[in-house]
Parts: C-alpha cells; structure tokens; sequence
C-alpha cells in the first residue's frame, strides 16, 4: 500500500513534526572503531555501519522522509550521504562535546574540523545546536558553541529533574538563552529543552527491530488491525505535549541511542502514522527536521522567556547529581589538556615551518583531540578500555606529530660530566613575553644553566620525593614495558625569559667547567624557627607552616598586605554503596601564588567503600554562601550554596548538590580580598562551608551507579602481576588578593597555565650546536606584544596556504578595572615578515563570513523587552589598510589571513649557519 507522507505544516492545528534520529556516541561502551564496525556486541548490539548503510535505501524510497545525523567523526568519508543535506544540518562537529570537562579552545576546534569539513565536502553550513546528551549545560555552549558559529537554535534534554518540572508547568520549556552578561542579546540563543529525554514521546513509539511498542496493523485482512486505538494513541500523546508548549508546533524525537539499524522498520511505521492521522485530522503529523520546526516556531512571532547563567549542576532524579564526572578520571581529564596545550603551540610551529614542507602533520592529534571532547570520554563517563582507546588515540597522534621524536629517557638524565652539554629550547606559545620558571630532572647537582648569551644565570636545585621517584619508575614500567636505569635525584629550576611567539636558548653543562659561577646555583633547605614556623617563599609571597603538624596556617603578602590565616587539608567522602597524599608546595621569587603539586593514590577500598579524595582550602573570610567557578574557561558565574535562580531547590544532597564544574578556576570574596584557585585540568569544586573552597581531586568507587555503564569507576595500574589503584599527580595554584585586584592573576595566570612552554631537547659536544644555530627568535616584531588582556588561541595553516587566526579578549565586562576594555591587535606587526593581502572575518567555526552570518541568524522576541534592546559592544570591522583588530571584552574574532607569496622560514631562523639538522626532543615540562 502507498502511504501519503506529502503533508506539510497545517495553520490552526497541532503540528507534530516528526525528527527521526540516532544518537551514536563516539565511544561510550564500546570504542568507536567497535561502534562503528558492529563488534564486541556481548557488550552492546550496536552497529553503525548498518545505520548509515540502511538510511540511504530508506530515504531514497521517499523524498518526504528526513533523518538528522551529527557525528562527523564517524560519517567523515561516507561520501552516499551527499544528497540528503538535511542528515548534517545539525551540530556539526567531529562529536557532541561534553559541556563540563572541555575547555572552551577544544570546544572550538572540534567543531571548527566537523564544520569546516562540511562545508568543504557538501557545501552545508549547519544552523541547529544538537547538545542532546551532555550531562548539564554551559554558558559557553550557548553563547559561543551556538550564537558565535551562527545557530538560529539549539536543542537538548538533560536538565535537573526540577527545574524541567517548573519549565513543564509554566510552559518554559523553550527559553532565549542569553549565557553571556558581556556580549548580551547579540550572543543569545533561541534553546528547546526536551519534555522528556531525546526519545520518542512514550513506550509506544519505539519501532527497532525487537522493540516493543504495537505497530500499525492496517491488513483489515488480518487479525489485530488496529488503525483507530493507534491513531488515539499518537493524538493523546500529541495534545499532552501541546499542552505543556508554546504555539502549535511539537516536536518528537523519534529515535533515541544506536537506532535505525534497520531503518525500514521506523520509516514504515512514521509513514503510516503521517497517513492515519491526517486522514483522522484532529492533529497534523508530518516528516520534518529541526530547521523546519524552528522555522515555524519562529512564524509564529511569539516572546519567549530569558534565561540567563546555565544549567548545572544536574540531576536526573531525587539523590542523583551527575556532578562526581567532573573529576572522573583525572589522569585521562590531565593528559587531554596537556596534548591540547601541545596542539596549539603545535599548530604555531607547523605555520612557521610551513605545513606543505613536511610530510608528517598535526593532523592526528587534532582528530583524536576532536574525539575525546566527546560528552563520554573527557567526561569520564565511559567504560574503563574505551577510555584506554581515548587515551592510545591522543598518543599516536602526540607521536605523529613533526615537532616529536622522543624516547622514554628524557636528555637531561644524561652525565654531562664527559663534556657534553644539554640544550634547551624554550617556546613561548602566548603573544606576551613571558618569564617563567623551568624545572628539569637531573641525576647529580654538578650542573650549571647559560642563557643565549653565555652568561651564567641563577639556578636551584630541589629534592625529589621518594615516593614520586618511585611511581615514576612503576609507571613507566606499566605503560612502557621497561624500566629505567637512570634514576634522576634533583629538579634543577632556573627562570626563563621568553619573546612572544618565539623561543630562546639554555644550555645546561657540568659544573666543573664553570666553578667560578657555582655561587649562582643553590641547593634547596629548610629550616624550623623555635616556635615551630616553617616560614616558604623568597620574594614578597610567605606561606607559614607549623612544623608539628605539617599544616599551613598563614598566608603572607607583604606588597599587597595580605595576611590571611589559610589552613589546606585533606579529606575523602564516602562513595555510594584515606587514601596515601603526598604533596609539595612551591614558590617562587617573583611569583605571588603559590603551587601545589598533589599525589594522590592508590586510594584504598580493602573496606569495601568507594572514596572521593578532596582537598579543602580554608580561610576566616566572610563568603556569605558565595562563590564563582568558571564556564569551560571562560565567564565565571556567581554560584550560592543551595540556591538555583530559575526554582525553589529542595536540597537533599547538600554536597552532590553544590559541585560545578572547574576548568579554570574558582575563588570567593568578602569586602577586603579574594581567594582564588587555579587548576591544571578539568575537577570539581564547590564552598561548602563559608570561607572554604574545595577540589576534588580523585575518586575511586567500587559500585556501579546504574547508568548505563555496568561498571564501576576503579581504574587501576598493573605492574607485573601486581595490581592497585591509580595515582594521579597534579597541580593547583593559590592566590589571595585585595578585592576587586585578583582578575588580572586568575586571567592571565591562567593562560599560562593552559599554554605552558614547550621544551625541546638536544645535546652537544662543545659549543658545535650553540655556534650553528639562532639562539633567540620572536615571529612577531621585535618591538611588539599582544595587549594584556588578548590571547592567540589559533594560529593555523590551513591546506589552503591560508591562516586562520583567533584572538580572544580574555577580560568580561566590569571584571577589572584597567583591562575589562576595548582592545587592539596590530595584525602588521603579529606577523612582520609577511605582506598580508587579505583579511576575511569569519564566525566561530570558521565555515562562513561573519557579516553573512549575522545577516542570516534569526532574531527571537524576548518577554519583557522593548524593541529597542542595548546592543553589546564589539570590535569595528578590520581596516584592510590598517589592519587593526578590535576586540571588545568576552569577545572572540576568528580570521581567515591571505598573503603575498613571500613567506619567512621558521627553520632558516633556527638553523641559522648551517645545514645542520640534528632532531630535538619537544615535550611539555
């Protein structure tokens, strides 16, 4: 039988439209590789090849039928999915990104691949955000993920579990989402919260193959037909949801994970519901996408409520807050931002060496790093091998990368005492110069450090901790296959000074050739006074311990006059049904902060109880239930202790409940000062109690919290035939600052932290290295640096020949007096040796000019506001003559940079009087 499917959008009546859909996650269960092929399924009947390759018989039998798909990562390639434009009209990156754990430069550059890809392969530029999974929302997600890559709309489905009550009740489901304070209604968006998940509307629309919702029997030849109780089935489920939203347009998701193996049997059964109940009238039922659904929402002229911050924490029910991921594997949440740190210095170096001039590239790295932004992989929330395959996927790309070629014995453990000397290469990733300080492990103290120019230059040298030395040596055994026989015995740590964009030169030689100079190294000691004050820090910044209880008690800044009592400790809560910490505190002359080095593991679970291991900073400030954590690295947003702005919180888990996300940091204030953390990676933290922050650090459980993974998060390490708990190693950073002055450390601090320098490694006899190579070099002019408040967050050679170039103000508005202000970058002088020719400027994810963008993106109407609406400040179109690039605070500027043919050799600077081409080491420090 033919089934009439044509109906369009039907004035007067309750339009259902009908978005068929798979939701195929990037790993989760099972790799991606084992997603997509179909194997391992005693784990999960999963196949996506048998998606895409049923999906194109299924519509080609009906021009009428639509699908949305929008895992590039894994459709890259599969070229049948040209003619249906409407499959990648949504999202578009390389995954559906967690929204906690990722920062916001991964957020970008992920989705700048799938979209660029797109738009080159099929000429598609996606307009409809597809957030459906993610575990809690992002104001980044909204204003920059969505408004600044040019979304009319965005779509998703978690959110706290009373919060969707209210929204259900007032008919708040579909919000203006205005996320940014400094950008306002010119970087809101238009959001669909799903009224129940991203699943068809009840347990009687599921239609794959073993699924067992009735179908449309419509053989009145046959027993069972059931045509009428069906048709009342779709009309009741339709009325009910029309009830709870806005205008006359529904939308059911129908689809929900892995779907569509078979994609006959949804197609056939939608079919006949569009038949049936357009012939029975009392709704309208039609294939449709979310383009088409928003663009009748859109029709309709309605306003729409405003939401402002975002939407964390989130909880799936009573006593379930899906908050513990945001530390959920440290070590994999670790090594994801150091390879994206190596990433974007990467991409410099590639640009300046000139990609078409080698043959390996950044490539690898860049789409396993696209990968593990998935909402199931830096999240933590995948099975224990999945996360093992995210992590060998980050390595084999880190190795294919031409700046690499490193060993597991790193050239400083080397005896420099046979005349050899160590040189150091230091790359500085930031458009500021930038001092430093580098610590490098080396087997004796008999060293000396010299600057480009000869001159020896201070040094110290630090113990290492015992136990640090040995989980080194247990782990390199466990993940290499072989120990070491050289055993390091100090961190030797001298200050490095940097030009922006450039390098400069160290060279590290035994001391016995230098002896004259060994007063300017210094071996690190400690002295208890008689009242038992371990007093740290040789420049302004003292910490004050007690000797007896190895606790700190103060915190001293004689240049700001700070002086604070401070106590840090550590405690663990109970998992659902103390670990070994060991911890250095550094710092450094002329460094205000200080740095907390953590150890932390195998936390112990011979009691059968799962631990969560926090750290607790404490101090006598007033904070008033008052704090701020970061969103995805950029705005901060006010949190309050048990309170939610949009509902009355019933509290019942005053902890879970009270956790954020933390990419870059977290500080609270009272009248006099601010206390502020940085962090190294992605964690949780909150202010339980007043004038208290917290971090959590680690967790190790021994239960399975019935969510989809049947297993419990227990990583281990196994060495030989020994197993035990995983021990991570970070850092985080401490400041305290009179109010209102703490944005400047906790902004550009931070970006040093995320982009910290880039260390290559090499040896020499003699001077014979020293002698042929550039020592210092700056690919900016010599007399020029990027505004304090400007950060370079892409410099990239596309294969184009073209650069695309992104700056970001790092500043919202009213944060800091002096730098929370318009701001310019003189393009002329970031790149002196080139003759630009053209300057386009493009939206986020560089797919499509800006001034198009902004000319197409639809405006939504706000309850409330007049016509008339403030509009946010932003940087002036690009003069082609004077090449000036404004930026307003909070805002980001993506570019699309031609020149001349003429381009200036990276490699000729640093190889500067010889055709010598010794390989270097290049590693994080």
């Amino acid at each position: 039988m033919m089934y009439n499917t044509s109906a369009g959008i039907v004035p007067g009546k309750i339009n259902v439209h009908l978005v068929p859909h798979s939701h195929d996650d990037v790993g989760w269960l099972k790799t991606v590789d084992q997603y997509y092929v179909g194997s391992n399924n005693s784990i999960q009947v999963a196949c996506v090849q048998n998606v895409l390759d049923s999906l194109i018989p299924a519509l080609v039998a009906d021009k009428n039928r639509k699908f949305i798909y929008v895992e590039q990562a894994i459709t890259h390639g599969f070229f049948a999915l040209l003619s249906f434009d409407f499959l990648l009209e949504i999202n578009g990156g390389m995954c559906m990104h967690d929204e906690a754990a990722p920062h916001y430069i991964d957020m970008i550059d992920q989705t700048t691949l799938g979209h660029r890809y797109i738009k080159e392969q099929f000429n598609v530029t996606p307009r409809i955000g597809w957030q459906i999974d993610p575990f809690g929302h992002s104001a980044v997600q909204a204003y920059l993920l969505s408004a600044e890559v040019g979304f009319d709309f965005l779509f998703f489905a978690r959110i706290d579990y009373q919060d969707r009550a209210k929204r259900i009740n007032e008919k708040t489901l579909e919000v203006v989402w205005r996320a940014s304070k400094s950008l306002g209604s010119s970087a809101q968006i238009m959001t669909g919260i799903s009224p129940k998940n991203y699943e068809p509307p009840s347990d009687n629309f599921y239609f794959e193959v073993g699924d067992t919702s009735p179908i449309v029997q419509d053989d009145m030849n046959l027993f069972d037909y059931n045509v009428p109780e069906r048709v009342n089935d779709f009309v009741s489920a339709a009325i009910a949801q029309a009830n709870i939203t806005r205008t006359n347009h529904i939308m059911w998701t129908m689809g929900t994970d892995f779907k569509y193996q078979y994609a006959h049997t949804w197609f056939r059964q939608m079919d006949k519901f569009i038949h049936y109940v357009n012939q029975d009238g009392r709704v309208n039922a039609l294939y449709s996408t979310p383009s088409m659904y928003i663009d009748a929402k859109y029709a309709a002229n309605e306003s729409w409520p405003l939401k402002t911050d975002d939407f964390f924490p989130y909880a799936d029910r009573e006593n379930a807050y899906w908050t513990g991921y945001f530390t959920s594997r440290p070590a994999l949440k670790g090594y994801v931002r150091t390879m994206s740190a190596y990433y974007l210095a990467a991409r410099q170096l590639e640009f300046f060496k000139g990609r078409n001039e080698v043959g390996l590239s950044t490539d690898s790295l860049a789409d396993a790093l696209a990968l593990v932004q998935h909402h199931d992989a830096v999240s933590g929330t995948e099975k224990q091998h999945v996360a093992d395959d995210y992590a060998k996927r980050l390595s084999i790309g880190y190795t294919e990368c031409p700046l690499l070629n490193i060993s597991y014995c790193p050239p400083s453990e080397v005896d420099l005492s046979s005349g050899k000397s160590l040189v150091v290469v230091v790359y500085n990733p930031l458009g500021w110069k930038r001092e430093d300080i580098i610590r490098i492990p080396v087997i004796n103290e008999n060293v000396t450090v010299k600057d480009s120019k000869g001159k020896v230059i201070e040094s110290q040298l630090l113990p290492l901790l015992k136990d640090s030395m040995s989980l080194r040596n247990s782990y390199s055994t466990a993940y290499l296959g072989k120990s070491t026989n050289v055993t390091p015995s100090y961190w030797l740590a001298f200050s490095a000074s940097v030009p922006p964009l450039g390098f400069n030169t160290y060279i590290i030689s035994s001391a016995k050739q230098a002896a004259s100079h060994s007063g300017m190294r210094t071996v690190y000691k400690s002295q208890i006074s008689q009242n038992d004050t371990i007093e740290v820090g040789p420049g302004n910044l003292k910490l004050l311990y007690s000797g007896k209880r190895a606790k700190l008690m103060r915190y001293i800044n004689s240049k700001t006059s700070v002086n604070k009592l401070l106590e840090q400790s550590y405690i663990y809560y109970r998992g659902d049904d103390g670990s070994k910490d060991l911890q250095v505190t550094r710092v450094y002359k002329g460094k205000d902060h200080a740095e907390i080095e953590f150890t932390v593991g195998p936390i112990p679970i011979d009691d059968g109880i799962g631990k969560e291991v926090v750290t607790q900073i404490t101090s006598n400030m007033i904070s008033n239930k008052t704090f701020y954590t970061d969103s995805s690295g950029r705005d901060f947003i006010e949190r309050i202790r048990d309170y939610r702005k949009d509902w009355n919180l019933e509290v019942n888990q005053p902890i879970a409940g009270n956790y954020y996300p933390v990419n870059l940091g977290i500080y609270m204030k009272d009248n006099s000062s601010e206390l502020s953390i940085l962090v190294d990676r992605s964690v949780g933290g909150s202010s339980i109690a007043d004038g208290q922050l917290e971090l959590m650090l680690h967790r190790r459980l021994v239960a399975d919290d019935n969510r989809g993974v049947s297993e419990a998060l227990n990583e281990t390490v196994c060495v030989f035939d020994k197993c035990e708990g995983l021990t991570i190693i970070g850092k985080y950073y401490l400041r305290i600052d009179p109010v209102g002055e703490a944005a400047k450390w906790r902004r550009s601090f931070g970006q040093e932290i995320y982009s910290p320098f880039l260390l290559a490694f090499t040896e020499q006899d003699g001077d014979h290295w020293a002698n042929s190579h550039l020592a210092t070099y700056s690919a900016m002019d010599t007399t020029y640096v990027l505004p304090d408040n400007v950060a370079l967050i892409t410099l990239q050679e596309l294969d184009s020949g073209k650069v695309l170039l992104r700056l970001a103000h790092l500043y919202e508005i009213e944060e800091d007096t002096d730098l929370s202000v318009m701001s310019s970058v003189e393009l002329k002088k970031v790149f002196p040796k080139k003759k630009i020719s053209k300057v386009t400027e493009m939206n986020l994810s560089a797919n499509q000019e800006r001034a198009v963008m902004e000319k197409k993106r639809l405006v939504w109407r706000v309850e409330g506001s007049s016509k008339e609406q403030p509009t946010a400040v932003r940087g002036s179109p690009v003069d082609p003559a004077k090449l000036v690039v404004e930026l307003a605070p909070m805002e980001i500027r993506t570019f699309v940079i031609e020149f001349y043919s003429e381009r200036g050799s990276f490699s000729d600077a640093l190889y500067r009087r010889s055709n010598l081409r010794r390989k270097a080491t290049f590693s994080l420090p």
